[in-house]
């Protein structure tokens, strides 16, 4: 029998009926989400698998309150009981897309009319009216398929955006050089790149094609426009959960082009191939410790996530050695479960996730071996912006894990028809 550890609400993933849940610390040491529906019985999935002190990650986060997430996620929207503003809102401009890829959570690929520009920018402003100054991720389907997408940055930014990012599979940026370069002059911050791996094997299980070659002159295209390149991993074990310390020694050797990596452990929403077993799961902690094997990382260096709930994500930051070694900062950098306003948090995603503009590095004669603490500030803030990683993940949620004391502090939201919703309620997915 497992060990009661904390009470929060879910969902049935048949029915989708809102439901109470349990966290339950079984015997060995798996921490499983557990909860019943009167008529599709009862369901039990692994959320953290003891690899790292569970307690600990938390640090007394509160737990929801019993009388709360009652009617989650059914007509979801920011409501008084969201305890997050919006750091990052997804925009999506197109459900057409380039490629059909095994795992997808907005299920793109349909073959529909995209909407006009004009519909587009209306939400744009109805965003920055509902969310103030947001990051705005456009997003799809692939985006880069529309071809005023520059257009829309521009306007996005003109419209109050305090920065743009596209989601991308980067196909269009490594073969239209013309339209990477509209997308720089337009204004975009930051491309999040669809990145798995570093071999060809695993681009071919989880995107159908071949494509490390493309990835690879889509970073570059970037790299010479000055735009920030974020990698962005989609984890599945079996298929790339081995390959992690390569793609950190990737990124780091094509620092400062690409500024961090986003790791994404597989949640089964939007398109999917099958409910999983309870083994194919990969959990937070895994990720975390398995980085920590194959990078050479201390496990201590990653940190719950500032903008949302602590099971929901994590951040390191580190300086890049002049061996390519990482040195950790997230010590330095900020405290451990520091949460500040939206405003903070987007502006400290986008200060890691941005290019800095190309500058003449200060008159120093501090190696570049040498300890933060031993550098004068002005090196150090040249280092941070010029040769510096962070490696981040989000552990989106699906119907059989939807814990809703996290979905209640999710800060990446999604435009949806004039309302704006945490991003794990408007991609749930029922398996009925």
């Amino acid at each position: 029998m497992g060990k009661e550890i904390r009470r929060s609400r879910s969902v049935c993933p048949v029915c989708g009926k809102n439901l109470p849940a349990v966290l339950s610390q079984e015997p060995d040491g798996v921490i499983r989400l557990k909860k019943s529906c009167p008529e599709h019985g009862g369901f039990s999935v692994p959320v953290w698998r003891g690899r790292l002190d569970f307690d600990q990650w938390l640090l007394g986060t509160e737990p929801m309150p019993e009388d709360c997430g009652l009617h989650c996620p059914a007509h979801c929207g920011i409501c008084p009981e969201h305890e997050s503003g919006s750091c990052c809102v997804l925009l999506e401009v197109t459900e057409r897309c380039n490629l059909h890829c095994r795992y997808c959570f907005a299920d793109g690929g349909n073959n529909t009319e995209d909407p006009c520009a004009e519909q587009m920018k209306e939400a744009i402003r109805e965003i920055v009216r509902q969310c103030g100054e947001p990051l705005l991720q456009f997003s799809g389907g692939e985006p880069t398929l529309r071809d005023d997408l520059p257009e829309l940055v521009r306007y996005a930014k003109e419209a109050g955006c305090s920065y743009t990012q596209v989601n991308t599979n980067g196909i269009r940026l490594a073969e239209d050089p013309g339209y990477a370069e509209a997308l720089c002059e337009a204004g975009l911050d930051i491309v999040f790149l669809q990145f798995d791996g570093t071999r060809n094997d695993i681009y071919e299980r989880l995107r159908g094609s071949a494509l490390l070659e493309t990835k690879r002159k889509a970073i570059e295209r970037c790299a010479g426009l000055g735009i920030g390149v974020t990698l962005v991993p989609t984890v599945v074990r079996g298929v790339n959960d081995d390959n992690l310390g390569d793609l950190v020694r990737l990124a780091t050797a094509l620092a400062p082009g690409v500024r961090g990596i986003h790791f994404q452990p597989v949640s089964y929403f939007g398109r999917y191939p099958e409910n999983p077993s309870a083994d194919e799961r990969y959990t937070l902690d895994e990720l975390m410790a398995d980085i920590s094997a194959q990078a050479g990382i201390p496990v201590g260096s990653f940190m719950p996530s500032r903008c949302d709930h602590p099971l929901c994500g994590f951040h390191a930051s580190f300086l890049i050695e002049e061996n390519g070694g990482l040195r950790p900062l997230s010590s330095i950098t900020h405290s451990a479960h520091t949460r500040g306003s939206a405003r903070e948090n987007r502006d400290y995603v986008a200060r890691h996730w941005r290019r800095a503009p190309e500058e003449a590095p200060p008159q120093t004669t501090v190696p570049q071996t040498a300890f933060a603490e031993e550098m004068d500030f002005d090196t150090f803030l040249y280092r941070l912006r010029h040769s510096s990683l962070t490696l981040s993940a989000m552990a989106f949620q699906d119907a059989m894990n939807l814990n809703i004391e996290r979905l209640h502090r999710c800060s990446l939201h999604v435009y949806d028809r004039g309302t704006i919703k945490p991003f794990c309620a408007k991609y749930l997915s029922l398996t009925e």
